[in-house]
């Protein structure tokens, strides 16, 4: 079967899915979500995965990774940069504190968050801790990390374990 006729045939279907997986989230639009959908289609379909595979099947699998994909790139917004914060972010401040609109809102938060981040890092985190964070935030698997700093991927994600831990009091306040 031919890539291009495949696609044809499940759009519709794979338009909805899209639809309705991004009805939960805020940073990805329809298109973008279709557009993930077509890449790991094509990549499945160059790599022979595809043959002999029924729609339901081949959808399934879309679906699936679509939910991953937005899982990991979840993260990756959520995540935040504990060692700088951009001069041009404290020039906006003024700004947008005299706004009222809903970007303010998630303006304000986002500082709020990034405040926190960084009196976490300079009062709770120790040396390791940092350097587990900043590999974390750069994409880095525990066994890659371990691998880097000359540790076991157990002790790395005993660490990610105990930052977990202060970020949670500092943001309970305790």
């Amino acid at each position: 079967m031919d890539f291009e006729v495949l696609v044809k045939k499940l759009s519709p279907t794979l338009k909805r899915i899209t639809y309705k997986l991004n009805g939960h989230f805020t940073f990805f639009n329809d298109e973008d979500l279709f557009q993930e959908a077509l890449i790991h289609l094509l990549q499945d379909f160059r790599a022979g995965r595809l043959q002999d595979k029924t729609d339901s099947y081949i959808l399934q699998g879309c679906y699936f990774h679509l939910k991953n994909y937005i899982r990991k790139s979840k993260a990756r917004v959520n995540l935040l940069n504990l060692e700088l914060v951009s001069k041009e972010e404290a020039g906006c401040l003024k700004d947008s504190l005299l706004l009222q609109d809903e970007a303010s809102k998630y303006y304000l938060d986002n500082l709020n968050n990034r405040m926190l981040a960084e009196t976490i890092q300079n009062n709770g985190l120790t040396t390791r801790e940092k350097e587990i964070l900043a590999f974390s935030s750069d994409g880095l698997t525990t066994r890659e990390i371990g691998s880097r700093l000359g540790v076991s991927h157990v002790r790395v994600v005993k660490l990610m374990h105990r930052i977990r831990e202060k970020c949670l009091k500092y943001r309970d306040g305790s």
